[in-house]
């Protein structure tokens, strides 16, 4: 074993990395939460200082705490931020690049990015490595990385350090052992480990040994709070697409969905359905979401308990799997073993071990009728044998030291009385590549049992994502297959968008959006759901997100699947083309099915005498909420169904806020509050709290004086 250098600060680990890299430095960093911050910046600022080094970093998804913006917006959402984010120190070369002022020296290359936030940076867009998630590791050792640098977790047990690459093994795990290669073949390789105590230890694969790292820093100052974006509030939009998709998820099945507000409506849904079942199904009777779209829900999905439950394999370990683990729906377990998960498959053995356990592992030719050592392995490993069950000389010992064999009926009683296990072992309800969430997510990972925690395993991006390598394992366990992923905007002929616009500006990024769209074709039983809000509002307009044609596609038509929007849920796989057509007019919003339609038949794609059917042209934003507001007054579709970092009182104030914003805009409403703020009118004791929040409880000027008057005219709403 080598020791790796310890460090407890991050300017040594950069005299380190010059010294034996030197000055052409090409760092690869994980995706999102696993970046260790006080390293990169130290390392920038280094190459920033010094034009002499030449440095590449190449990474995804770089995080940045949100800017509060100015004025009230700022007053109420800088405390929450500071709450919220905590000492997150931020990215400097992230800073830099908002600013315009990275230096020729440095190189970001970036193959994903936070929706939208780098539309109007031109050199993020120039810099930008357009591949799929599954190809990021090649392409990572293509531009030639000399240095990997990740953020650990750490534990001392029994007086040994213990390490976990916790929320980002995905491909860390993939690059170690190229990395390693290059290095035992002569060339100046580094990879860095920076301790961070506040991430969940996770175990399984994303355990590392300390001497796979050249360089380990450990400093209780560099402790520094996880970045950990709030919970958005869930429209009547994102509840009526995620009440739709989980009738497409079937019981006993797998699951992947991302993050944001449509991922927490799927859950949402999902636990409506297991909890309150009888309500689940009312509502898709009143809504007539089973007497529209009954088939394919029959055929696919259903609208009952999960008792089977569900097993997830996704690339995000998003904070809705934790709420589905806990509320008993994310329950399904599945098995590292071939022939142990093919069993189960079928029924021939179940999570309770008994001698038919062991009769049906020989009879499959998983196990000899004559145990070998390799047999004893792995029957203690899944549990069916107790730990202490040994093998000598070719003959069974018992932990109460009988020495028995498989072949008569008084032996098969012993291994019955003294050698079986209770259950399986080993089993996982959860394969993720990488998390990112709340606060509310990493404590609760942190106060799982260990039991919970062993059933989920962070691990490689190439197991999760793809099929290739263990193919048979996978098809095994990914029974059912449900991904769910987003789309912003669907062509009338079923190719989908989500990572850029026509003219070429990168919105976001493929990432594993495609390889689980494929899979999905290619695993029997599995279906790619693809969802988006049917609408988006673009300077003052609004526009169908459903469109004839579109000049980028990121998902192309021949992989057209299960498109949901909050109108419903178009099958478009293996249909022709005026069927998907008239599938996805049947879900669009109803202002702008005339004019699709027009352009359908006039490319010839659908009948000229074709007629959307009655019970599809009233989709419309008022009919929804109309529809969802009497299950609103009884507590049913919160906004914010995997809870909040906002306290009660800043939920009102976000309220008004929004509303204020809005009417501020009609010049007439800030002429009739400044009439009523020159007569500086009192509050009511109970408005106090909410003004104080937003510092207008004591207003010293005129536009703060107006902004207390139209605060309290939406108080007196909210609070009503």
């Amino acid at each position: 074993m080598t020791i790796p250098t310890r460090h407890s600060h991050v300017e040594d680990c950069v005299n380190d990395i010059i010294d034996i890299i030197g000055k052409d430095i090409r760092i690869g960093l994980p995706l999102g939460l696993g970046k260790p911050p006080e390293l990169i910046n130290a390392l920038y600022q280094r190459a920033k200082a010094d034009p002499s080094i030449r440095l590449m970093i190449a990474t995804a998804l770089s995080l940045e705490v949100p800017d509060p913006g100015t004025g009230l917006q700022k007053r109420f959402l800088g405390p929450f931020m500071e709450r919220v984010f905590g000492n997150y120190p931020g990215l400097d070369y992230m800073r830099d690049l908002r600013a315009g002022t990275v230096p020729d020296n440095i190189v970001i290359h970036e193959f994903f990015f936070k929706s939208g936030a780098m539309l109007g940076n031109d050199l993020a867009q120039q810099n930008y490595i357009s591949t799929n998630y599954t190809h990021s590791v090649r392409d990572l050792l293509a531009l030639n990385i000399n240095v990997i640098a990740q953020l650990v977790a750490h534990q001392e047990v029994d007086g040994k350090d213990r390490y976990s690459m916790s929320c980002n093994p995905e491909t860390s795990r993939d690059l170690f052992p190229v990395l390693l290669q290059r290095k035992a073949a002569g060339e100046p390789i580094l990879l860095i480990g920076q301790v961070n105590e506040n991430l969940p230890f996770m175990g399984n694969d994303a355990l590392v040994e300390e001497d796979t790292f050249d360089i380990v820093i450990n400093n209780k100052e560099y402790y520094s709070s996880l970045f950990a974006p709030p919970n958005m509030p869930v429209s009547t939009v994102d509840h009526m697409i995620g009440l739709h998709a989980s009738t497409l998820i079937a019981d006993g099945g797998t699951l992947q969905i991302g993050i944001g507000s449509l991922g927490d409506a799927i859950v949402y849904g999902c636990e409506l359905r297991h909890q309150q079942n009888d309500a689940f199904n009312a509502v898709l009777k009143d809504l007539n979401i089973t007497e529209k779209f009954g088939e394919i829900i029959h055929a696919e999905g259903g609208t009952g308990t999960f008792e089977e439950g569900l097993y997830g394999n996704s690339e995000m370990f998003v904070d809705g799997f934790y709420y589905l683990i806990k509320t008993g729906i994310l329950k399904r377990k599945v098995y590292d073993h071939e022939a142990i998960q093919a069993l189960l498959n079928a029924g021939k053995i179940t999570q309770q071990v008994s001698i038919e356990t062991l009769d049906a592992l020989i009879e499959a030719g998983a196990i000899g009728s004559v145990l070998n050592e390799q047999d004893i392995q792995t029957l203690t490993h899944f549990g069916i044998f107790k730990p202490e069950v040994k093998l000598d000389a070719g003959r069974l010992i018992t932990p109460q030291g009988e020495a028995v064999s498989l072949d008569t009926q008084e032996s098969r009683q012993v291994i019955i009385n003294q050698c079986l296990g209770d259950s399986l072992k080993q089993g996982r309800i959860m394969h993720g590549g990488f998390f990112l969430g709340p606060r509310s997510f990493y404590e609760g990972l942190k106060n799982f049992s260990e039991e919970t925690l062993a059933s989920i395993n962070m691990t490689n991006i190439s197991y999760v994502n793809q099929l290739y390598g263990n193919e048979a394992l996978k098809r095994l366990q990914r029974q059912k297959s449900r991904f769910i992923n987003t789309v912003f905007l669907v062509q009338a002929l079923g190719a989908a968008t989500s990572d850029g616009l026509e003219n070429g500006k990168v919105v976001s990024g493929v990432g594993g959006q495609y390889n689980f769209v494929a899979q999905a074709h290619e695993l029997d039983g599995a279906r790619s759901i693809l969802m988006l809000k049917s609408t988006r509002e673009k300077n003052g307009n609004t526009q169908s997100n459903i469109v004839w044609n579109y000049g980028h596609t990121t998902i192309p038509r021949h992989l057209r699947d299960i498109y949901v929007t909050e109108y419903g849920i178009a099958d478009t796989r293996g249909k022709c083309d005026k069927d998907v057509v008239a599938a996805l007019l049947n879900i669009a919003d109803s202002r702008f099915q005339p004019e699709l339609l027009a352009k359908a038949k006039q490319a010839g794609k659908i009948p000229k005498d074709y007629q959307i059917p009655e019970l599809y042209r009233h989709n419309t934003p008022e009919r929804l909420e109309a529809a969802l507001a009497p299950y609103r007054a009884k507590g049913m579709f919160p906004a914010f169904p995997c809870g909040t970092d906002f306290t009660t009182e800043e939920l009102v104030v976000a309220r008004c806020l929004k509303a204020m914003k809005a009417k501020t805009e009609h010049k007439s409403t800030l002429i009739k509050a400044l009439v009523r703020a020159l007569k500086n009118p009192s509050a009511p004791e109970e408005y106090a709290p909410y003004l104080a929040r937003v510092q207008l409880d004591n207003p010293q000027n005129m536009e703060d004086k107006i902004a207390r008057v139209l605060m309290m005219d939406e108080l007196k709403d909210v609070l009503s």
